[in-house]
């Protein structure tokens, strides 16, 4: 017996990981804006002015008076210009109109802009239409954001529009959640780095490199760590020291029950189990614990099991520490044919995404099943979420699926 949970349910492993993650909250810092792209907002963002801050034009054009307006067309006197950038504040008087810019204050007394190409312009007189109807082009101050409107929230991720609204509000620095530090290691005798003779027996380690492309497409600055042997010492000392410098730890491989996994019992050792094995296909012996300030996050070895199970427990696992609120995506796509499953688990399987001649999305299964056959997972866009038990879908009909 032990005493953490195996062989939990996705939903239930999913939940414990992120409790965990939650409790271990990574701290703030404060960053410019220009650093603060793809990182988690750590308190809400209050507008300290409005946006619009004034009425402005949104468009080049004439600044009128609604009320001089006849019915076919109106001939108005120039009598100035405002630009961008400047406050003239040149009033208008009845049947004038005042030449405006894109974004330029409106006129004290204007309340309307005609736009320029719609206009006719003869010396100091223009010609307005007359079905140019009130409050045409002009953009009201506070319309879009008011002074003390909530803008965004602790848990946002900060994509380029709302680090852009922070900028438009004057905003110059962020208070946001500190990246976690992550060590990864790969681990076996048979891996050989890319590059060098096979020996053997021996195979090339492909899950470094995905691993570290997933977690810098995470936005995340991983440390590669040196492949890790099957020496049950070796491991420990590289992943206690890990222990004490980083804030999660990622490993590919030695998770299972054989005679060379060595990383269940290091961590039972050396730290806290959390779980250990999941009803999932592929990834099933996942592994999650901690050792000293880290997280560690033990992934299987073949490498669609290490894809499956860095984006379903891997992202929520970062995302937790972060305390980031907004869940991932996932789309609704129709089977392009039928799709069996017969065993109990929560499985994922590779598949190509893409959208029909009716603007549906589709979605096409791979033929390989294998949690070896890199080559399917190369070729896929997405994964396909089929849910526990034996499921039986026709072509046609929807289901969940995970973008890559």
């Amino acid at each position: 017996m032990t005493d953490f949970p195996t062989g939990l349910l996705f939903d239930e492993a999913v939940a414990v990981l992120r409790d965990i993650a939650a409790r271990h909250r990574l701290e703030t810092e404060s960053l410019a804006l220009a650093r603060c792209h793809g990182r988690v907002l750590a308190q809400d963002l209050v507008a300290p002015m409005a946006l619009p801050p004034f009425d402005n034009s949104a468009m080049d054009g004439f600044a009128f008076r609604h009320g001089d307006l006849e019915d076919e067309e109106t001939a108005l006197r120039l009598v100035g210009e405002q630009f961008a950038g400047i406050a003239n504040n040149l009033a208008l008087q009845a049947g004038e109109c005042i030449r405006i810019t894109t974004g330029a204050p409106m006129p004290p007394g204007s309340d309307s802009v005609a736009i320029k190409e719609n206009c006719r312009i003869a010396g100091t007189t223009v010609i307005v239409p007359g079905a140019t109807p009130m409050g045409a082009n002009v953009r009201c101050a506070g319309e879009d954001v008011r002074e003390g409107d909530g803008v965004l929230r602790a848990g946002d991720l900060l994509t380029p529009a709302r680090v852009s609204l922070a900028a438009s509000l004057g905003v110059a620095s962020l208070r946001v959640s500190r990246k976690p530090t992550v060590a990864v290691f790969t681990t076996g005798d048979e891996l050989v780095e890319a590059g060098l003779p096979l020996a053997p027996g021996q195979i090339y380690d492909s899950n470094r490199d995905l691993l570290m492309g997933l977690l810098r497409a995470d936005g995340l600055e991983p440390t590669a760590w040196p492949r890790l042997p099957d020496d049950p010492k070796q491991v420990e000392i590289a992943l206690r020291d890990a222990g004490c410098a980083f804030d999660l730890i990622v490993t590919a491989g030695g998770v299972s029950a054989g005679e060379k996994d060595h990383l269940p019992g290091v961590l039972a050792e050396f730290g806290e189990t959390h779980f250990w094995k999941v009803k999932m296909k592929p990834g099933m012996p996942l592994l999650f614990g901690s050792l000293d300030q880290a997280r560690v996050l033990g992934l299987p070895g073949n490498p669609v099991s290490v894809l499956a199970t860095w984006l379903t427990f891997g992202r929520a696992l970062i995302d937790a520490l972060q305390g980031r609120r907004e869940p991932r995506p996932t789309w609704q796509a129709q089977l392009v044919a039928p799709l069996d499953k017969l065993h109990p688990r929560r499985e994922f399987i590779r598949g190509h995404l893409f959208s029909g001649s009716n603007g549906a999305l589709h979605v096409e299964a791979s033929a390989a099943t294998g949690s070896h056959r890199l080559r399917a997972a190369a070729d896929a866009n997405a994964l396909i979420v089929v849910p526990e038990g034996a499921q039986r879908y026709a072509a046609g009909a929807v289901v969940e699926v995970m973008p890559l």
